[in-house]
């Protein structure tokens, strides 16, 4: 007897638990969601870039919809008009190999070649020279210690070629003479007008000079004319690379050091003599040249900076929805989850070049546990969006919009009781169809308080029993 009273206070707990999992499974399913609105929010940063938040794809049987956000960077990136003089070292030094196991020439050619492509490509607005500059041996310190390599040309195939003749014999550096010739070749038909030095060594020689290499004289020749050549209104920018031993002499008895001759002549890049000075390892020719020197030279570039995306969620869809990424970030760094102590989001974005779009996608799903009290209310996927970025002035600039899809749960009516139609006295009637009750209404509720009295009766009788026994 103890063992069948046993068997039925458990029969009836599981009856009580397959019954609350089966309404809790019919609630779910039997819910329905629909998008009632799904409008794109849009911040506009200028006519043509902007952040986008939007309802991408929708599988409403599973109860769950894809939201993407992005950051489009619809710019065309400005490039430098007018004209632009590339003076190039070809002392018998540039021919030495960097740590790269490339010789210095090779890699500084290549960098300089790129950069004209860039510049040219679609851009018939500018024209590059080309100068080179070391020592001649029978006439030193004098303007031919440098020479022309190019004309003013926008034909970035031919002055590439151009580049590729360059002989690399000189003994000595005069830059003097390539600032010289350089300031020459342009032709006075701009106000726009840029020079680029490339050099592997501090200036020794100059024209008209005392005859004594890395001397005083030597250097403020070289300094006055890097002076005159920023006071013409042209734009200057000095790459110096390949100094392996800065506290060296560059002879034995020379009253100043490498470093020393260095700051003379240049200044510091924090403090330059005249226009902009970088002074690089040999690993840094190609991204100083091609990067650096090149956002340098066309500031313009239409970059934005230091985007903020924060996207902020209602309580109700995080009590409600699962959250989850579809796609990572292609851009930046986002919040690995939400943070629930503001229900948002973080996507940072450094930077965002022009003609770059930043996008990522996440997931929201309805949880099997959802609050019922959510049906037949409409529900915005997002509370708002807070945007913040510098301009391409660099102004922080912070915009703000509360536009969201917007989601609806319902659960289909109970269908209304079929009445038979009349029948013929001769026939017997038949009974209409019973119809079941769904999930959640009022014969379930009672059918549950049913099930549980009878289980709790039983637990009461087999308590007693246990007592008596």
């Amino acid at each position: 007897m103890k063992k069948i009273a046993l068997s039925k206070a458990f029969i009836a707990i599981f009856t009580i638990l397959i019954l609350f999992a089966n309404l809790s499974f019919a609630a779910y399913s039997d819910v329905q969601m629909t998008v009632e609105s799904e409008p794109e929010c849009r911040i506009y940063i200028t006519d043509n870039s902007y952040f986008e938040k939007k309802l991408i794809s929708k599988d409403l049987e599973n109860k769950e919809v894809t939201i993407q956000l992005s950051v489009v960077n619809n710019e065309i990136p400005d490039k430098p008009t007018g004209e632009l003089v590339i003076v190039l070292d070809n002392s018998l030094s540039m021919t030495e190999k960097t740590p790269q196991g490339v010789q210095r020439l090779e890699a500084i050619h290549s960098a300089a070649k790129k950069l004209i492509t860039s510049f040219l490509t679609n851009n018939n607005q500018l024209k590059i020279g080309i100068v080179r500059f070391s020592t001649n041996d029978e006439n030193d310190g004098t303007i031919e210690d440098a020479a022309k390599v190019s004309d003013l040309s926008n034909d970035s195939s031919a002055l590439s070629a151009a580049i590729d003749t360059i002989p690399h014999d000189g003994d000595a550096t005069d830059l003097d003479a390539g600032l010289t010739l350089g300031n020459q070749l342009f032709s006075g038909d701009t106000k726009q007008k840029y020079m680029l030095v490339l050099t592997d060594g501090v200036p020794n020689v100059a024209i008209g000079y005392d005859g004594m290499i890395f001397s005083q004289d030597a250097t403020d020749k070289t300094v006055a004319k890097l002076k005159s050549i920023e006071n013409s209104g042209i734009k200057l920018f000095t790459m110096l690379t390949g100094i392996d031993e800065e506290s060296a002499y560059p002879y034995p008895g020379c009253p100043r050091t490498y470093a020393q001759i260095i700051q003379q002549t240049f200044g510091t890049q924090e403090n330059p003599t005249a226009g902009k000075f970088y002074y690089i390892t040999d690993d840094q020719i190609e991204k100083t040249i091609t990067e650096t020197i090149s956002e340098d030279l066309a500031p313009i570039y239409k970059t934005l900076t230091n985007i903020k995306v924060v996207d902020y969620f209602p309580q109700y869809i995080i009590d409600n929805f699962d959250f989850s990424y579809v796609t990572e970030a292609t851009h930046g760094e986002i919040s690995a989850q939400v943070d629930t102590s503001n229900n948002s989001i973080t996507w940072t974005i450094p930077k965002l070049e022009a003609g770059e779009t930043a996008t990522v996608q996440y997931k929201l799903k309805l949880k099997e546990g959802f609050d019922p009290e959510i049906l037949d209310e409409l529900l915005n996927t997002n509370d708002h969006v807070d945007l913040t970025y510098d301009d391409f002035d660099g102004k922080p600039t912070e915009k703000s919009s509360d536009i969201s899809p917007q989601l609806k749960l319902t659960e289909p009516a109970t269908p209304a009781p079929i009445t038979p139609e009349p029948v013929a006295p001769s026939i017997p009637k038949t009974e209409s169809p019973i119809i079941l009750p769904k999930a959640g209404k009022v014969i379930t509720t009672l059918a549950l308080i049913t099930v549980s009295g009878i289980s709790l009766f039983s637990l009461i009788k087999y308590i007693k029993y246990k007592d008596i026994k």
